[in-house]
């Protein structure tokens, strides 16, 4: 039985790619477009919050890697989230959103001198990935206290889930101290020791295919470790933990399964006390907040058949369903066809394979489906992209980004658009592809005379 949000959410989506054709926001001009169903996103927003409601101090924060367009950011902001951010550009693009200092989470395995310099220097929280990073830290701060929450991030070593590339808690996790290595539960209680200022865990067991148990048993070895420190030193030092996010999504429906009140129901069977509110916790949920609110429609340039298959050739492929391209089985991602004015198609179906236009033939974003009929000038629609698939771009071919709109439907079907992207231009891509040093090799080989480069139109 359909519920009522996943029919919202439907209903929304039709009216938005009808909405797209009528104002020409697709089209032979705009072959690709993202479209973000904005009332989705509050209503995701909405849910976790409700989910974690009680006694606990909760600052839940948006993994921007998830989806680092600022006006998406911002309206996240808007919503009570924080962010937490893995790189410099994914910090630089949280506060261009607004996001204070105070409402960031700083991680990244890989953080340089400078990095970690500007967040102590901001009072930024951030979570160290390693004994290397901690000894940084200590020559940065020289005795000084942190000016902000300081976080060790430890692996639970606990196992994968279904796609091993998504788990952080196996037994060589590039990702934190592993906690089952001999001696690395006391390495750990000694760090606290000698350091008042280090006073948060991370624990982070993974996302898409990690079942709830799997996520809890990682969360609660953090919740020990936390009091085992805690005890050891005679004071509560740890006070906080951030358990990271993880809550995978359903891509075969339009439903929240599971949801954020069936992850708080297995945190609260797994680890009763977590919730009681001795311990400050963060969240990093990304994927969740978004994915089903996301969807990727493309013009059909061209239909064909190839040994007695059917081929339905897009101009979304690799480009913008990286992960769906090259691990479809991992990532396989339901498809919508629409007509010509964007009405969903009905009638007999036929099995169809949908291509990109990148160059190489493994670039299908979905085989033999079982599809109405795909013919020339239609929409092809890729389901619950709203996470990665927008901003995670793959520039393959050269391909320009495409544009991204955000959208609200009343309950007439009457649609708003707003811009949160506008498409890469040519111009824009020649430009990127290094078109300012474009003499710099030839000057190497003493062949100063150049050949002129033409940059022309802006599309």
């Amino acid at each position: 039985m359909t519920s009522g949000l996943a029919e919202r959410r439907r209903t929304a989506r039709e009216a938005a790619l009808r909405g797209a054709v009528a104002e020409g926001l697709i089209g032979p001009a705009s072959p690709v477009i993202g479209l973000l169903d904005v009332d989705g996103v509050l209503d995701a927003a909405a849910s976790l919050h409700s989910a974690f409601a009680g006694p606990a101090t909760v600052q839940h924060t948006f993994a921007a890697k998830a989806c680092g367009l600022v006006p998406v950011l911002r309206l996240l902001a808007r919503a009570g989230m924080g962010c937490e951010v893995a790189s410099p550009g994914e910090l630089r693009q949280a506060l261009a959103a607004g996001f204070t200092y105070g409402q960031l989470v700083f991680d990244s395995p890989a953080k340089t001198v400078e990095e970690l310099e500007l967040a102590l220097g901001h009072g930024i929280a951030i979570n160290l990935d390693n004994w290397q990073e901690l000894a940084r830290v200590d020559r940065i701060l020289a005795g000084r206290p942190a000016p902000g929450p300081v976080g060790l991030r430890v692996n639970p070593q606990v196992g994968a889930g279904a796609i091993g590339a998504m788990s952080t808690a196996t037994a060589t996790s590039k990702f934190g101290i592993p906690l089952r290595d001999p001696g690395a539960v006391e390495a750990v209680v000694d760090a606290f020791a000698g350091r008042p200022w280090l006073n948060r865990l991370h624990a982070h067991v993974g996302s898409q295919g990690c079942p709830l148990p799997l996520i809890a048993q990682g969360v609660r070895a953090a919740y020990e470790l936390a009091e085992r420190i805690n005890e050891t030193l005679g004071r509560r030092q740890v006070t906080g933990l951030d358990i990271g996010g993880g809550l995978p999504v359903d891509f075969t429906t339009d439903e929240d399964r599971p949801g954020y009140a069936d992850y708080v129901a297995e945190l609260r069977a797994a680890v009763p006390e977590l919730l009681d509110g001795r311990y400050t916790l963060v969240t990093e949920f990304g994927r969740s907040l978004l994915a089903k609110s996301g969807t990727i429609a493309s013009l059909v340039e061209y239909t064909k058949s190839a040994g007695g298959r059917r081929i339905a050739v897009t101009h979304a492929g690799a480009q913008v369903a990286t992960r769906t391209v090259f691990m479809p089985d991992a990532w396989p991602l339901r498809v919508g066809v629409f007509d010509a004015d964007g009405s969903p198609k009905q009638g007999p179906v036929e099995t169809v394979d949908i291509a990109g236009p990148c160059c190489f033939a493994g670039d299908l974003t979905a085989v033999e489906r079982e599809l109405p009929a795909v013919d020339q000038g239609d929409l092809v629609a890729l389901y619950d992209t709203g996470a990665y698939y927008f901003s995670s771009h793959f520039a393959y071919n050269s391909l320009p980004r495409p544009a991204v709109h955000g959208y609200r439907a009343d309950e007439a079907g009457h649609v708003r658009f707003a811009p949160i992207r506008s498409a890469q231009s040519l111009r824009e891509v020649v430009e990127e592809s290094g078109a300012a040093h474009a003499d710099a090799l030839s000057a190497l080989t003493g062949d100063t005379a150049g050949v002129p480069v033409q940059v022309r139109g802006g599309a």
